[in-house]
């Protein structure tokens, strides 16, 4: 796995190549910033980016608007995106495009190791990642929304974990049911949030991007 990371706080930055190549890992690249990360990006042909919310120079959405570059240029390109606090609206523009290797954890994440290599992998094997903090504030910001009403409290703990990245057989190891059982939820999820029977990955990412984009609204 080749990664370059792209992180204005050089404490941190350094921190978490450090982490990955204990991991033994491959950092080719770390950078302070927008410029930097996408020379880097079309010089090393990364698999994954880690790339900070806020950059120079104005320490708004600089991150943001080069991984979406990035993801231009390198379609295939990974991207787990961090951030400091719950960012709605950014992580709404990320996922935009499609969910697909994509992640969105906030910077406390890294310091739980384990959480943070697994979201990792599975942002670099197709999937999404989202942290478990920012749904569970997604969630509280859209209850009075009437399809998320539709939802009884064991289907919104099932979409909780989806919105997480989590797959059916994880979902179901964390809730202690069975596989069966979480796809009896996901399939009542997707039938009361008016989804059509499309193809499924597609809709658990279109379950996400509904509650980043009512919370966005709100």
């Amino acid at each position: 796995m080749r990664i370059v990371i792209a992180e204005d706080d050089s404490l941190l930055r350094e921190g978490l190549a450090l982490l990955l190549r204990a991991e033994s890992l491959d950092v080719v690249a770390t950078t302070g910033n927008p410029d930097d990360f996408l020379a880097a990006v079309g010089e090393h042909e990364p698999d994954v980016a880690i790339v900070d919310v806020r950059m120079p120079p104005t320490h708004t959405d600089e991150g943001i608007v080069a991984a979406v570059e990035a993801r231009r240029r390198r379609p295939e390109l990974a991207v787990l995106v961090l951030s400091a606090y719950v960012e709605q609206a950014f992580a709404t523009e990320l996922l935009a495009g499609g969910g697909a290797r994509l992640g969105y954890l906030l910077k406390e994440r890294v310091g739980r190791v384990q959480e943070f290599l697994d979201a990792l992998h599975r942002v670099v094997a197709g999937g999404t990642a989202i942290d478990p903090d920012v749904v569970a504030q997604l969630l509280t910001r859209t209850r009075t929304d009437t399809r998320m009403d539709r939802l009884s409290p064991r289907e919104r703990e099932v979409l909780a974990l989806m919105a997480e990245g989590l797959g059916n057989t994880a979902i179901a190891e964390r809730l202690v049911v069975s596989d069966g059982a979480v796809h009896k939820h996901i399939r009542s999820i997707f039938a009361k949030l008016d989804l059509a029977p499309t193809d499924r990955a597609d809709r658990r990412v279109t379950a996400v991007l509904r509650y980043l984009e009512d919370a966005q609204r709100r």
